[in-house]
């Protein structure tokens, strides 16, 4: 870098920001005129909805005109959020104006043209861009470019140029904290900061291909299938939001972030996250935790979530965990979606519907409306016949039913307030005579007492999906390996569970998917994009089933294989090979993260090391201190070995993570160290995640990460199986700087006998006065 480019760089800065903070000022000025002009609509608005009309002509002028002025509020309040937003914008481009630059030459241009990208597009008075928006076309090439001829796509077509330089910056409060020219775009902070401190032909090499991956991630626009598997720490949450920003403004016109929805792992995560698409300049897409999910659609029933499934699952033996696997599987997906399209009429459970304590429509009514439709039909296209005709009966029956007994008992009970009530609108001359005005309010009683009728045909209350269910799971065929005995128990679980307004995760999903063939319905057809974080931790079942209800939506599905919690490690091609028979895929797409930046490489070879296949794990060349492995063989011991590590870590970090196996552990250690640290015990309703010590189940900690880990108990006797690894490998993964194992016993063979070298880590051995080893 020639000598005073920084002085340049800087005075750049210094004038881009003086003239954003002029910008700031009109800005604020033309808000506060917007809020006192839609303060003044809303008064007006007010005004008008406060006088009452009596006359027929009246409200209908008066009508016309409150819609005309609720339009305009609308409109002030969309114009005042508007320019809210772009006040909160400059502000932002105050402190930070911009991250990146290239210099370019055009094709068939001489003069080279130097360009800045950051979080926003910034114009000067005279339309003259001084940054672009990191999302704009042309920004492309500071993310794919590297130096020499480069090609980016416009709205017009395909250009040339030749991008003769591309710089980075890290600014804060309007000065440069950083600055290096690079070949290639470097998204990690940490590594921004080595290579301003240092930025060699060596430190160059480190990052040579750092960025295509993620850049592949975020601009893929063709993909019906995207699945990204990342080591943990390669920043693949950071690329997907990034992806979410990008298509929120590529796709402008025709995309909304409400048309975006991420499932995350747990509230905590989403948190963490909530500040980062704003930080880019878009409002934030729909998140939601699975639990979240299945509770909106299964309303009056409490359904396990996946921590209380982890839970439970580690009490499972062999048969019970193939049982789960099996109802997890595409083909249990299958076998219930071809019971469905061969079910006949006395299969289907028709429910009766019922009024005062009587039967309205009883099952066999409905049964015999079903029966009317052709069998040619799709279950579902007879099932919306059968609806249809309801609705019609039960209109047909409101003027059948203004004289029964129970109307007459209604109308005599009526008093005058009432009456007025729902007479309004209406004058005594319009009735004829004294039977005309009863059968009136007769005909309000009704419909307003037939509501519940409506809403029981409407909801699909005349089908029972839960006895369906039980009808599916008691004639299913079952695979050879899993045990009837097993398997019949687990159908009397379910029943057992309905009775108590409960329901297990395995059945949530299957229970879904066979109420909505069988309905036609729950499907968000408006639903542009669907990602997924942690899909690890997903069944193939419960992704169909996703598949079925956002029928339009493309799928992101992100997470790291490796980090499979309680189960098998399953390789990234023989999941996608899942995926795309059971989605049926034309466009997939499988990207692979495979180097880590959140932990120092002493941790990160330690981590790889526990994987069979860890040596496709790239670790980062940003060192620390080895990880720490402390064995006591008394329990009191490594108690007080955990209080003299908290104190060690505290000393040289923000937040140190104890992370358990599952929440007995977690609460264990919380009892023993909270009176002598300020401790928080983190559960799956948390939101967010405090300074100091944190103590957590290892599911709680998907997706987050820590300045320092102490991993509890990693003995024999807690991590006795190769389903386990992945728990272990995540477990030192959540570490930045700092990561301490604790074994209360023998060290887990899953350690001891992985291929870890021996100078990877130092251990504290020591034999317990009571239990000499």
């Amino acid at each position: 870098m020639e000598p005073g480019e920084y002085r340049i760089e800087q005075d750049r800065v210094d004038s881009i920001v003086d003239q954003i903070k002029r910008r700031i000022q009109k800005t604020r000025f033309d808000l506060a005129k917007a809020h006192e002009e839609t303060e003044n609509v809303q008064q007006n608005y007010r005004a008008n909805t406060s006088v009452n009309y009596f006359e027929v002509d009246d409200r209908i002028e008066t009508s016309a005109e409150l819609q005309q002025q609720r339009g305009l509020v609308n409109r002030d309040i969309e114009n005042e959020s508007i320019i809210k937003r772009q006040l909160n914008t400059l502000k932002d481009l105050a402190n930070s104006p911009y991250f990146g630059r290239i210099d370019i030459v055009d094709e068939d241009e001489t003069t080279p043209e130097e360009l800045y990208i950051g979080t926003a597009s910034f114009v000067d008075d005279d339309q003259n861009f001084l940054i672009y928006d990191w999302r704009a076309p042309i920004a492309s090439i500071y993310y794919n470019g590297t130096l020499g001829k480069v090609k980016y796509t416009t709205p017009v077509g395909e250009l040339s140029a030749e991008l003769l330089k591309k710089r980075q910056f890290q600014i804060q409060n309007g000065e440069i904290d950083n600055m290096f020219d690079t070949n290639e775009t470097v998204g990690d902070e940490m590594l921004q900061h080595a290579l301003g401190e240092q930025n060699n032909e060596t430190m160059q090499n480190i990052v040579a291909t750092i960025q295509s991956e993620q850049n592949d991630i975020i601009r893929d626009t063709k993909s019906d299938l995207l699945v990204v598997q990342g080591v943990a720490g390669s920043g693949k949450t950071s690329a997907i939001l990034q992806r979410i920003a990008f298509l929120l403004y590529h796709s402008r016109s025709s995309l909304e972030a409400d048309q975006i929805v991420l499932l995350s792992p747990n509230k905590l995560f989403s948190h963490y996250i909530s500040d980062v698409l704003p930080s880019l300049g878009e409002r934030n897409m729909r998140q939601v935790t699975l639990a979240e999910f299945f509770a909106h659609r299964f309303e009056g029933l409490n359904v396990q979530t996946i921590f209380d499934r982890y839970e439970h699952q580690q009490k499972m033996d062999t048969q019970q965990i193939k049982l789960r696997e099996y109802k997890g599987s595409a083909e249990f997906m299958h076998q219930l979606a071809d019971y469905i399209t061969d079910i006949d009429a006395n299969d289907i459970q028709f429910s009766t519907i019922y009024f005062r304590g009587k039967p309205f429509f009883t099952a066999d009514d409905i049964k015999h409306v079903y029966e009317q439709y052709p069998k040619r039909m799709h279950t579902a296209q007879r099932i919306l016949k059968t609806k249809n005709t309801l609705i019609k009966t039960l209109k047909r029956r409101i003027n059948t039913s203004i004289h029964d007994q129970w109307v007459n008992e209604e109308l005599e009970n009526l008093s005058d307030e009432r009456i007025r009530t729902m007479m309004k609108g209406k004058q005594l001359r319009e009735f004829q005579s004294q039977d005309d005005e009863r059968d009136f309010l007769a005909a309000k009683i009704v419909k307003k007492e037939y509501r519940i009728i409506y809403d029981a045909i409407y909801n699909n209350n005349f089908f029972d999906p839960y006895i369906q269910y039980d009808h599916f799971l008691n004639q299913l065929p079952l695979p050879s390996d899993i045990d009837e005995s097993i398997w019949k128990q687990s159908v009397n679980d379910f029943k057992d569970e309905l009775e108590k307004h409960q329901l297990s995760l395995d059945n949530a999903a299957p229970l879904l998917y066979l109420r909505d063939l069988i309905t036609g319905e729950g499907r968000n057809r408006a639903i542009q994009y669907l990602f997924v974080d942690e899909m690890q931790d997903y069944s193939i079942a419960q992704l169909i089933y996703l598949k079925l209800i956002f029928p339009n939506a493309k799928f992101n599905l992100i997470g790291d294989s490796e980090q499979a919690l309680f189960k098998a490690v399953e390789k990234p091609t023989e999941l996608l090979n899942k995926l795309n028979n059971a989605f049926g895929t034309k466009k997939s797409r499988l990207i692979k993260l495979n180097r880590s930046y959140r932990s120092t490489y002493q941790i990160t070879t330690f981590a790889k090391s526990l994987l069979p296949d860890g040596n496709d794990i790239e670790a980062f060349n940003r060192q620390g201190p080895l990880p720490k492995m402390i064995i006591r063989y008394d329990l009191n011991d490594a108690f007080d070995s955990l209080k003299k590590t908290l104190e060690d870590q505290l000393s040289d970090n923000g937040t140190v993570a104890v992370l358990t196996k599952n929440i007995a552990e977690a609460k264990e250690i919380y009892h023993q160290i909270n009176r002598q640290f300020e401790t928080t015990l983190l559960g799956d309703a948390d939101r967010t995640l405090p300074k100091g010590v944190v103590v957590l189940p290892i599911y709680l900690a998907k997706g987050l990460e820590f300045d320092s880990v102490i991993g509890w108990n990693v003995s024999a006797d807690n991590y006795n199986s190769p389903d386990l690894i992945g728990t272990l490998y995540t477990i030192a993964t959540r570490a930045m700087h700092s990561l301490v194992l604790i074994s209360v016993g023998p060290v887990s063979p899953l350690i001891t006998k992985a291929n870890i070298p021996s100078d990877s880590f130092k251990i504290d051995h020591q034999l317990s006065n009571h239990n000499e080893v």
